[in-house]
């Protein structure tokens, strides 16, 4: 209704306005024909001004005649009165015209020219506006056709995609028992290509060294990343693989000096190892978890082997020095746990019986399975095979894991073991386990049980009865610790099952008021106490500046030497450990004093870029 409304009036403006422009166009035709009626009236003037001069002129040619004079005297007269009156006339209406009327135009009508201007824009809004609303209404009436167009659509694939999701299901379930029976048929051909027994790997010592073969799945280098198996052994020093037994044999490795081993648990597949050198890596698959660590601690023990070889051909031999005997010392230096074979299977076992001959050594360490096969040397506990493969997962700085049955075993290293052991090991790592109310993982138990339980009480060190801090002195205020069991007497190095119970001695001091630090320098005093020294290195004093400075107050020789010719403070600089060396030095440790292999403590640290310790 209000635009009826509107629209009526504006049709009552148009005829009003085409009224007005009537009326301005007769009014500006009236202007013109005034105008035009002036300039006449101006020409009617000139003319009969002219004629009267004539008159007057033609008056006097002639001879002088009264009457003829005097009548055109009256006419002229007559005449020049008239135009008087018609100029007066004239200019009256030029006046009106040019005041009145053309102000009038001018002027008055300015508005209604703005007006009329106004008004057709106006009308163009409004034409405008009215073509959007009506392009307003056609886009909802498209949207509207279109969404009843698409739920019409769906409404005729609803029956469709049942259909498909019926086929969809029906082709998972024959992709289950498809792949169901390729695994059967997967298991069944390997049975029969391997003659229905799965040869299980071998470990013998061979002339060329260390040798080690068995089955391995080997991913492949190519882009697809696929998986072949393949039979790999280790020998001479190196790690090959073939196809089939007559194939010729592929090297992986062809120095294992030059490599390391690594376990890879975040890999695709279980049971992984790696192999790396410094031009490729070969990432491995055993079968399983026992044949996992057999094959790593094999290529460990190549690679200490070959150490160890290339150290005694470089060397001279003493009487009674065989070729085939492998020092400890070098397969631990390289730092991931090395391990060599021994060569008499008898020497081994007797390691092996000893070491679980001590009190609380028959069960593992950490999940109470009987008959432990492996062992953290650091530790001085037994392990499963299982938690041997967390422990070496850990890393060397937590744990160096060593077979009791398959390396060899050095005497102080058989002694050391004796004289820790599960049950002392315990009282350290799980003091406050009853205490915390935490349960402790059973054989039974999974790998990620075991795993957290490990990671817990070794990494994070949650069951530790906490010591002081440094500020701690001796009567401090907090309770004291009970104290750590004593070890057998020296020389024990195969106590008898049940013979191990440390018994605690009354103490001169309260070494539960010590800080760590101290406490591993009273423990290395005489005699010798190994568990409280496993006590202080639990709680952290490894390279605590306490220590060292309460040796160095209590007479220690600074520039004392090893069998390598290194004082404190080549240690301090090979480990980086800064504040060390600067307390070193200033004891009065020589700078200038070199190793066996000529280096001063300058040189070395130039050499690991320690801009610390060189400045």
């Amino acid at each position: 209704a209000s635009i009826e409304l509107v629209e009526a009036e504006v049709s009552e403006l148009e005829t009003r306005l085409e009224k007005v422009i009537l009326t301005w166009r007769g009014v500006t035709g009236l202007l013109k024909l005034g105008n035009g009626l002036l300039e006449s009236g101006r020409h009617y003037l000139a003319a009969s001004r002219a004629f009267i001069v004539g008159i007057c002129d033609l008056a006097h040619l002639g001879p002088p005649e009264p009457m003829m004079a005097e009548c055109l005297d009256n006419f002229t007269q007559s005449l020049s009165h008239k135009l008087d009156s018609h100029a007066e006339l004239l200019d009256a209406t030029q006046h009106t015209l040019q005041q009145q009327i053309q102000t009038l135009v001018k002027e008055g009508l300015r508005g209604f020219r703005e007006a009329r201007r106004d008004f057709w824009r106006g009308a163009e809004s409004l034409e405008a506006a009215l073509t959007h609303n009506a392009e307003v209404l056609r886009l909802v009436e498209a949207q509207a056709t279109h969404f009843q167009q698409g739920h019409e659509e769906l409404r005729r694939l609803a029956q469709y995609r049942k259909e498909l999701g019926g086929q969809l299901h029906r082709l998972v379930l024959n992709s289950a028992r498809e792949k169901r029976d390729m695994e059967q048929r997967h298991v069944l051909l390997k049975q029969k290509e391997l003659g229905g027994e799965e040869p299980e790997p071998s470990l013998r010592e061979g002339p060329g060294g260390l040798v080690m073969e068995g089955h391995l799945f080997k991913r492949a280098s190519n882009a697809f990343k696929t998986w072949s198996r393949r039979w790999f052994t280790i020998q001479s020093n190196q790690l090959v693989y073939q196809k089939k037994h007559k194939d010729p044999v592929t090297v992986v490795v062809d120095d294992l000096r030059l490599c390391t081993v690594k376990l890879c648990p975040d890999s695709e597949r279980r049971f992984c190892f790696e192999v790396v050198s410094p031009s490729k890596s070969c990432l491995l698959q055993a079968d399983s978890e026992r044949l996992l660590q057999l094959w790593v601690s094999a290529v460990q023990s190549s690679i200490a082997t070959a150490f160890n070889q290339a150290r005694l051909d470089d060397s001279p031999r003493g009487p009674g020095q065989g070729s085939g005997h492998l020092a400890m010392g070098s397969a631990a230096t390289l730092g991931s746990g090395g391990m060599t074979r021994g060569r008499d299977s008898g020497g081994v076992g007797h390691v092996a019986a000893q070491v679980q001959s001590v009190d609380g050594n028959a069960q593992c360490c950490d999940c109470r399975e009987p008959a432990p096969e492996w062992a953290s040397i650091n530790l001085g506990v037994t392990l499963c095979i299982q938690c041997s493969g967390i422990h070496r997962s850990l890393g060397v700085h937590f744990s160096k894991v060593r077979s009791l049955t398959l390396d060899s075993w050095e005497p102080e290293l058989v002694k050391l073991m004796c004289e820790l052991g599960n049950v002392v090991m315990n009282q350290i790592y799980e003091a406050r386990v009853e205490a915390m109310a935490v349960k402790k993982p059973g054989p039974s138990c999974s790998r990620q049980e075991k795993e957290a339980w490990i990671h817990a009480k070794y990494v994070e060190k949650k069951f530790l009865t906490k010591l002081p801090e440094i500020r701690g002195r001796r009567g401090g205020r907090g309770p004291p610790r009970g104290q750590p069991p004593v070890p057998p007497k020296p020389g024990t190095i195969r106590p008898q099952p049940g013979s191990f119970r440390p018994k605690p001695e009354p103490p001169s001091e309260d070494l539960g008021s010590l800080h760590p630090g101290a406490l591993l320098f009273r423990a290395a005093g005489h005699p010798p106490s190994l568990p409280t020294m496993a006590d202080a290195l639990a709680h952290g004093a490894d390279n605590s500046l306490l220590a060292c400075e309460f040796l160095l107050q209590n007479g220690a020789n600074v520039n004392q030497v090893d069998s390598h010719g290194r004082g404190p403070l080549h240690h301090a600089t090979i480990l980086g450990h800064t504040g060390l060396a600067c307390l070193f030095l200033k004891r009065g440790a020589d700078l200038g004093a070199r190793d066996s292999e000529g280096r001063d403590p300058l040189t070395i640290a130039v050499e690991t870029a320690n801009a610390d310790i060189v400045t």
